[in-house]
């Protein structure tokens, strides 16, 4: 994926993770950074988890695609609510 790319899904998913957990947007470069990390997350967590449950798992990240989207929201959700719980906000 290009550079381009990463940033338009991380900030897509970074802006519908936050409003999921927060109820608002972090603003622009968070949700960015939010979305890119959550990407990666995510795709750990669907790749890891779909091999022990013997699911055919939902592949990671791919592309500007549906199914990325959703594994970057995933992961910036994980990644919201471990925030909030080790930083009691």
């Amino acid at each position: 994926m290009s550079v381009v790319a990463w940033i338009i899904l991380g900030l897509i998913s970074g802006f519908i993770g936050s409003k999921i957990v927060n109820k608002r947007g972090e603003g622009i470069a968070l949700d960015i950074v939010l979305g890119i990390v959550g990407a990666v997350v995510g795709g750990w967590l669907f790749t890891t988890f779909g091999k022990v449950t013997h699911v055919h798992p939902v592949p990671g990240v791919t592309g500007l695609n549906i199914e990325s989207v959703f594994v970057a929201v995933v992961g910036a959700v994980v990644l919201l609510i471990v925030y909030h719980a080790i930083s009691r906000r």
